[in-house]
């Protein structure tokens, strides 16, 4: 076997197939398609220095790695590399290779923690740890079955509230973004981001290809949006929540969970048969919430962290 370590190639569809087609065999919980790869890859700011890399053996994609600065993170240096082999080309160094790599790249840009994500496996945490990795905080992956599930009855929105859709906002989306800094600020995480470069949100997460905001359900009270469900459609029959909040101010009033069963709803009416979504294993109330929905866990990963430098 001839293997090769470089970067995707954005005009090659032979990589971007194999891209999403080795992300999908690894990790089936997340959303990936060839468009939204070109998209990460031409539209991620500089500053990331996104860097996605392939393992080619005989010409086919065998291994993946995402890699990138955390650029809007407090603290200077934090790296990011997700690495995703084959199932059926495991235990053949195709991993080390793109870890290495990846922590090269990373390196030469100044980062110096490095962080990543690794199935709760045991080859897989063994694997991160032979590589200097120590494990960190954890988290869930959930999925619903749309298609023969049952989701609660749609409820009417309370007094003073209503509910949109993502798309009422398309030519000024600020007021999502301003919610959408708010309540990922508060998300559990190992990083602390500054979430303030609304250009950057526009281009990578307002404009990105697999953002479904006819499917996006906004609750709206004061004028303003106050809870919201960020939806993702992989163009076909997977639907992902991207991220579900609510405004401070508002918590424990129900309003995610509002925003949430009007978007599932909506979504299996589309079409839509499968629903993925992650939580934190710290975060209860989300918990809780996607558990009112009928979601179970699939799967769980754990994030590992090594010192460089």
């Amino acid at each position: 076997m001839t293997l090769i370590i470089r970067e995707l190639r954005p005009d090659a569809p032979a990589d971007l197939e194999g891209f999403a087609r080795v992300r999908h065999l690894a990790m089936p919980y997340i959303l990936v398609t060839p468009d939204s790869l070109v998209h990460d890859l031409t539209h991620l700011h500089p500053d990331a220095h996104y860097r996605p890399l392939v393992a080619v053996a005989d010409g086919e994609v065998i291994g993946t790695a995402q890699v990138h600065v955390s650029h809007e993170s407090t603290e200077p240096g934090q790296g990011n590399i997700n690495v995703y082999v084959h199932p059926g080309h495991t235990r053949r160094g195709v991993g080390t290779l793109l870890l290495r790599a990846a922590e090269e790249h990373l390196a030469t840009h100044g980062a110096t923690r490095l962080h990543s994500w690794v199935l709760d496996e045991p080859g897989n945490r063994a694997f991160a740890q032979s590589h200097g990795y120590r494990p960190s905080r954890s988290a869930y992956f959930l999925r619903l079955d749309l298609a023969n599930g049952t989701l609660p009855p749609l409820q009417d929105p309370p007094p003073g509230v209503e509910l949109r859709r993502g798309s009422d906002y398309a030519d000024d989306p600020r007021a999502l973004f301003e919610l959408d800094a708010e309540t990922t600020a508060d998300e559990p995480g190992d990083v602390d981001f500054e979430f303030t470069d609304y250009g950057a949100w526009l281009e990578g997460t307002w404009r990105h290809p697999l953002l479904d905001l006819e499917l996006t359900s906004v609750a709206v009270a004061d004028g303003r949006p106050v809870a919201f469900t960020a939806a993702r459609t992989d163009g076909g029959a997977r639907y992902s929540t991207g991220m579900t909040g609510t405004a401070r101010a508002f918590r424990g009033r129900g309003l995610a969970k509002l925003a949430k069963n009007d978007s599932l709803h909506r979504a299996r009416a589309a079409g839509c048969t499968e629903a993925f979504t992650g939580n934190d294993t710290g975060n209860a109330p989300m918990i809780a919430v996607n558990e009112w929905f009928g979601y179970e866990v699939c799967a769980t990963e754990v994030r590992h962290v090594r010192e460089i430098g």
